[in-house]
C-alpha cells in the first residue's frame, strides 16, 4: 500500500498544530518535515524547537529532510525533538554509511536523498544501509515546481536495485506530486509520496488525499 507523507512546506505556519490534524483526520502516513538552512538550499525554514512544540498534536511518524550543508552537526537536535526518520542529502555527505549508522544508533530510521542532478547510480554503494530513499523530483528550496520527469527512470532503477539486491528500503518521492505524477511514481514503483502544496491548498484535503492512491483509466 502506496502511503502519503504530508509535507508542512506550504502548510498555514501560523495554525501548525490544526493543519497537522488536519491532514490525519484526512487520511496521510506521515508528517514530512522539510528542515532548510539557507546554505545547501536558498530557503530557511523550522528548526528542532519548531518539530519538539507539535510533536505532541499528533502520533503520526516524522520524516525530517535535513537540507543543510552539515546533517552530521544537527541530526541528533532533530531525533531528540520527535523525528522517527532522518534524511539526508548524498551531496552534503562525505562518508554516508557513517552518518547512517550514528542516526540508527539513536533509535530513528535513516536514508538518503538524492537531488534531480545526481544520478542514481551514486547511491548504490550505499543501499544497503539505508531504511529509505528520497528522490527529489523538483530541485529542493520551495514548495509548488513541477515535476521532473526523469525522476520516474530514478524510481524504476531503485526498484530493480532493491529487488535484485534482495533489500528492503522504501522508495520516496518529493516534489510536483498531483493526482496525474502520482500514478506515474506509484507505476515506476514508489511506496510513499511526499505532497505539500497540493493538500495543503486543495478546497478538501480528503479528497485530495484520496485522488493520489485513486487508479485512472
Amino acid at each position: 500500500m502506496v502511503k502519503i507523507a504530508a509535507s508542512i512546506l506550504n502548510a498555514d505556519f501560523g495554525n501548525l498544530a490544526s493543519e497537522i490534524k488536519r491532514a490525519e483526520r484526512a487520511g496521510v502516513n506521515l508528517i514530512h518535515l522539510d528542515i532548510m538552512d539557507g546554505h545547501f538550499v536558498p530557503n530557511l525554514t523550522i528548526g528542532p524547537q519548531v518539530v519538539e512544540s507539535i510533536r505532541s498534536y499528533t502520533t503520526l511518524p516524522f520524516e525530517a529532510h535535513l537540507m543543510v550543508t552539515d546533517p552530521d552537526k544537527y541530526f541528533s537536535a532533530f531525533v531528540k525533538a520527535g523525528s522517527n526518520l532522518v534524511l539526508f542529502h548524498i551531496e552534503t555527505a562525505p562518508q554516508p554509511v557513517e552518518l547512517l549508522k550514528k542516526i540508527k544508533e539513536t533509535g530513528a530510521r535513516a536514508g538518503l536523498v538524492l537531488n534531480p542532478e545526481t544520478p542514481i547510480e551514486t547511491l548504490f554503494p550505499y543501499l544497503e544501509e539505508c531504511d529509505q530513499i528520497l528522490v527529489m523530483s523538483v530541485h529542493p528550496g520551495f514548495g509548488g515546481q513541477r515535476f521532473i520527469d526523469s525522476s520516474l527512470k530514478k524510481i524504476s532503477s531503485l526498484k530493480a536495485q532493491r529487488k535484485n539486491l534482495g533489500l528492503k528500503f522504501q522508495i520516496e518521492v518529493d516534489g510536483g506530486i498531483n493526482q496525474k505524477t502520482a500514478q506515474e511514481c506509484r507505476k515506476a514503483g514508489s511506496d510513499i509520496l511526499v505532497a505539500g502544496t497540493y493538500l495543503f491548498r486543495a478546497k478538501d484535503i480528503k479528497r485530495a488525499v484520496a485522488s493520489l492512491l485513486k487508479k485512472q483509466g
